[in-house]
């Protein structure tokens, strides 16, 4: 499930994404105060803020809490990605329950990933899943 909700977000995908939501699912965004709850709505504020283009972000794989989440880059026009937030997923046997999006590009360093790289420089979502 984790794997199709990254294709999701890479791909800009946000009908793909809906249907990976619970219909209770939740949506949080430390530290703004600010949360969303519903499929429909958490689904609809993120293809509306975040699934702009394909390629417009890239997730790679990580460990927090013992848990897997992904560290989410950004790319500028420029080609560059940046980092951009490190997300953590609950998932349950009937889909995703609540996903939160830390804004603190500084955890990046936690998990031993660059603030930002070079599209195709090497960095690949292949040697990723190995950090």
């Amino acid at each position: 499930m984790l794997d199709r909700f990254a294709a999701a977000i890479e791909n800009a995908d946000g009908s793909a994404l809906a249907e990976l939501l619970r219909a209770d699912a939740a949506l949080e965004m430390p530290p703004l105060l600010t949360w969303f709850t519903g499929r429909r709505t958490v689904a609809r504020f993120i293809e509306a803020h975040f699934l702009t283009e394909p390629g417009g972000l890239r997730l790679v794989p990580v460990m927090a809490n013992g848990e897997r989440a992904f560290a989410v880059y950004r790319r500028e026009p420029a080609g560059m990605y940046h980092a951009h937030a490190v997300l953590a997923v609950t998932v349950t046997a009937t889909g995703i329950a609540r996903i939160i999006a830390f804004q603190d590009t500084g955890l990046f360093g936690s998990f031993g990933l660059r603030q930002k790289y070079r599209a195709g420089r090497g960095d690949s979502r292949e040697t990723a899943w190995s950090i």
